[in-house]
C-alpha cells in the first residue's frame, strides 16, 4: 500500500473571512511496508495532514493516493467506507467509548469495515498488546496506558493497509512510550502495514530509520493566494 500527495493544499477560514493556508506539499510519498515518523512543531499543521489523508478533511486541491485511490474525489460517504477499510489511526486522546469495555471497542471499530466482525481476531489483538485480562474493563477503570494499548489493539482491527498514529505516546509515561511504540512498529512490521507516526518529540523520532520534517515540504504560504 503505497501513499501519495501531490499537489495537497488545506486552508482554513478565519473569523475575519481570510483563508489561512496550512498545507501546501508538492509531493510526499510512502511506500508500501515503510515506517516513517513525520516531525512539525505545535501547529505546524501534523493533525491536519492525518486528518487529509485519512479523508476526515478533504484538501482544497491536489490528489491524496492511498492504495491507488484518489480519496480526496470520493463523496463522504465512500470515503468513510474507504477509511474504515483500509485505514488504521492511533489517536493521542485515544477516543475509545467510555460506556463500552476494551472488546467491545474493538469489535465496534471492527463494524464499520463492512466486513464483519471477528470476535476471536479481537480478542488476539488485545491479547498481543498485553490486555488480556482486561477484556471486559471500561477505559475508566484502566490506567492510561492500557488505554492507549485499547486504541492500538482498535486501529489493527480491520487489517488497515495504512496506519496513522497521532502524537500516541504524548499521554504516557517513558515506560508505556517505549512498549507503545513497540507494539505499533512491530505489529505494523507483522501484517506488511505502511506506518506515519506524527510527533514533536525527537526521541520518539529517532527510533525510525526514516524521519521526515514536514517544514522541508509543506510549504503553504506559497499557496495563499492561490486559495479562495
Amino acid at each position: 500500500m503505497s501513499l501519495i500527495l501531490d499537489h495537497v493544499k488545506k486552508s482554513y477560514k478565519e473569523p475575519n473571512g481570510n483563508r489561512l493556508p496550512v498545507l501546501g506539499i508538492d509531493r510526499y510519498e510512502l511506500q508500501q511496508g515503510e515506517q516513517a515518523a513525520l516531525v512539525g512543531s505545535s501547529g505546524g499543521g501534523k493533525t491536519t495532514l492525518l486528518n487529509v489523508i485519512s479523508g476526515i478533511l478533504t484538501p482544497d486541491s491536489g490528489q491524496v493516493i492511498v492504495d491507488g485511490r484518489d480519496i480526496a474525489g470520493l463523496h463522504e460517504v465512500s470515503r468513510d467506507r474507504f477509511r474504515a477499510a483500509k485505514i488504521g489511526f492511533v489517536f493521542q486522546t485515544f477516543n475509545l467509548l467510555p460506556a463500552f469495555t476494551a472488546l467491545e471497542n474493538v469489535l465496534l471499530g471492527m463494524s464499520f469495515s463492512g466486513r464483519g466482525v471477528d470476535r476471536p481476531f479481537a480478542i488476539s489483538l488485545l491479547e498481543r498488546v498485553g490486555l488480556g485480562s482486561r477484556l471486559n474493563h471500561v477505559p475508566g477503570r484502566m490506567s492510561v496506558g492500557e488505554q492507549q494499548r485499547v486504541s492500538v489493539a482498535r486501529s489493527m482491527a480491520n487489517k488497515p493497509a495504512l496506519l496513522l498514529a497521532d502524537e500516541p505516546t504524548a499521554n504516557v509515561d517513558p515506560a508505556n512510550q517505549e512498549l507503545i511504540l513497540n507494539l505499533i512498529k512491530d505489529t505494523c512490521k507483522e501484517h506488511n502495514v505502511t506506518l506515519l507516526m506524527v510527533t514533536h518529540a525527537m526521541e520518539v523520532a529517532n527510533t525510525f530509520t526514516r524521519i521526515d520534517r514536514l517544514a522541508d515540504f509543506n510549504k503553504p504560504l506559497l499557496a495563499s493566494s492561490e486559495v479562495s
